[in-house]
């Protein structure tokens, strides 16, 4: 069985509506000022739908440094993914790695030794944790023999999942004049690791990675303090500044933004937080449900009652702007009419609230009391008529 309604309604009618109201009364609406960056080039979208939030010189393409990675480990998860590779299958370090991305390099490095053998995972961390580039060539020259034939992948594969205006030249950001992506085409990426690739996400939030004896701390300044971040990459060269890719949660909503051209570590810093900020105060949290609010009732076949009341499992909370509260869709679906007896307690069904089709809330719903078969033989008939004739 299943009910649908609108939020508004919902919100209208509820357990809630009267707490609802005040809140609606006494909050003040989202945030739509204009908003201003010291960043050259900036974008800030939602996670979920892709939407921009903000936009500046978007579509430029510049050099990413480091943040280009997210191109380099796409390469990697998908492979993983499709099951050509594992996450502790050996690759070996080579001279050409170990001198242009090692330690005497002078850049981003893990301190991989020179022929030393290092699992995949191992090298994963490295390269997100450390930014290191000898984990970078490691794994492109294992994977596709050079690093200009890794480079020449990493283009082909972006531009079909939308970063068209990336163009790579080596797996590591290290400047090349031809090696280019906007932070729309770094956005883009971004969104698909964290969509498509959720159990390898989570590399982005380790704080730190020890390697070679050496313990390197993550350089992603929204790690340290920023409520809800959990990723993703920094980049600086000379050429490209400082720039940086950064996601972060808040009430089961998510919010991405790249900024890049900044002139030092610390702007960096504050323009990422004012830019998060602002995006999510464009959103209001709506507490729909408290745990153990009525949210309807099921119809019973057999039992002593034909209805049971049905409750919120635990409490809901979903963050909506004023547009999206407009046209929220509130669903509860359960396998009825329920088969007597029925316990309290019992998980039936699920009540999700939707978004322009997407589910951005969910949560069990249980039975509110105890329905005991009932023991007359034409009380039982009676309903299965009902049920045969109305379907509940």
């Amino acid at each position: 069985m299943t009910l649908l309604l609108t939020l508004r309604r919902l919100l209208a009618t509820g357990p809630l509506a009267c707490l609802l109201a005040l809140l609606a009364f006494s909050a003040p609406a989202p945030a739509q000022d204009s908003y201003e960056t010291r960043a050259t080039q900036a974008i800030l979208i939602d996670a979920r739908t892709g939407r921009v939030l903000f936009e500046k010189d978007a579509d430029t393409p510049v050099p990413p440094a480091s943040m280009s990675k997210l191109m380099t480990m796409i390469m990697v998860f998908e492979a993983l993914k499709a099951g050509s590779l594992t996450l502790d299958q050996q690759f070996t370090v080579s001279e050409d790695a170990w001198r242009r991305g090692g330690a005497m390099s002078g850049g981003s490095t893990m301190y991989a030794e020179l022929n030393s053998s290092i699992r995949l995972e191992d090298l994963i961390k490295g390269a997100i944790v450390h930014s290191a580039n000898d984990a970078c060539i490691v794994i492109a020259t294992a994977m596709a023999g050079s690093e200009e034939a890794f480079a020449q992948r990493m283009t082909a594969r972006a531009r079909e999942l939308g970063a068209t205006g990336a163009t790579f030249r080596n797996a590591t950001g290290l400047p090349d004049p031809e090696h280019r992506m906007s932070v729309r085409d770094l956005s883009v990426l971004a969104r698909h690791i964290i969509t498509r690739f959720p159990e390898y996400y989570r590399y982005y939030s380790m704080p730190e990675f020890t390697w070679n004896g050496i313990t390197q701390q993550n350089r992603n300044p929204l790690l340290k303090d920023y409520p809800g971040a959990d990723g993703m990459k920094t980049g600086y060269t000379r050429e490209s500044g400082y720039g940086l890719v950064g996601s972060a949660e808040r009430d089961g909503r998510r919010l991405i933004m790249v900024i890049a051209g900044l002139g030092s570590i610390a702007e960096r810093r504050q323009e990422a937080q004012s830019l998060l900020d602002w995006g999510f105060r464009q959103f209001r949290s709506v507490d729909v449900y408290a745990q153990g609010d009525r949210v309807g009732q099921a119809r019973v076949w057999g039992g002593t009652e034909r209805n049971v009341p049905l409750l919120a499992a635990q409490s809901v909370r979903v963050a909506l702007t004023a547009e999206e509260e407009e046209v929220a869709e509130v669903k509860l679906a359960y396998n009825g009419p329920l088969m007597a007896p029925v316990e309290a307690g019992q998980e039936v069904g699920k009540v999700r609230f939707i978004v322009d089709g997407i589910t951005v809330a969910e949560v069990p719903v249980v039975t509110a009391a105890p329905v005991p078969e009932d023991p007359s033989m034409w009380s039982r008939a009676l309903d299965s008529v009902f049920i045969m004739i109305f379907g509940s």
